[in-house]
């Protein structure tokens, strides 16, 4: 049961760490520029927000956005985000679907326990590389922010992304310690066979010794 409790954390956090990530991924509210205060960026229409698609302004009255189509012309922070975070995205889904069909719960046509295992730890490895592409993302955008135009703030979008990484890492990392050796299943070392003619338990020898007790 307690192997139940937190294969199944370990899974909703990373399920809601991929959220995250996609939300992070979706929306433009990375990091905000701007020379002045605040107050004086938005009097003058110069606070500036921007993401991984698209630059905006932000002003009392208008919320306007320039999407980052020129592909070839765009920094090398900018690209490399993009790559990042779409490839944690598309790896949330065979992440998510390998962890479920490694439940004990659900069974399928000539599954072991040694299959479940190894689907969990493929899909374990996967929710740890998501983690590692958000962080780079979360962490290389900002500062490469800086360098260009100069940081102000952290917009909501580097938050999500922050800890929907924290997340996959943290529940990636739980899924995989909770693959050891499982405690309803008895190994070898531990099993024991029953005499008739001496009517005791036994530990189980090895397979001659135990063929050779039974002829006995």
């Amino acid at each position: 049961m307690a192997h139940m409790c937190r294969q199944l954390t370990g899974s909703a956090a990373s399920c809601v760490g991929w959220v995250g990530v996609i939300v992070a991924t979706a929306t433009n509210d990375w990091v905000r520029t701007c020379d002045y205060t605040v107050a004086t960026c938005v009097r003058m229409d110069e606070l500036g927000s921007r993401g991984l698609w698209a630059e905006c302004v932000i002003s009392p009255a208008l919320y306007h956005c320039v999407a980052l189509n020129q592909i070839l012309t765009l920094p090398a922070y900018i690209q490399t985000s993009r790559a990042l975070m779409i490839l944690a995205c598309l790896l949330g889904l065979p992440s998510m679907l390998l962890v479920l069909l490694s439940m004990r719960c659900v069974r399928l046509q000539n599954d072991s326990m040694e299959v479940k295992r190894r689907r969990a730890r493929v899909g374990g490895v996967l929710y740890l590389i998501m983690a590692v592409c958000g962080i780079i993302s979360t962490v290389w955008f900002p500062i490469g922010a800086h360098q260009a135009e100069g940081l102000m703030s952290f917009g909501f979008s580097l938050y999500a992304g922050w800890v929907g990484s924290a997340l996959c890492l943290l529940g990636g990392s739980v899924i995989l310690c909770c693959q050891g050796l499982d405690p309803g299943t008895p190994s070898r070392d531990n099993s024991f066979y029953y005499s008739r003619q001496r009517g005791t338990a036994t530990p189980l020898d090895p397979p001659a010794n135990h063929a050779k007790s039974a002829r006995v």
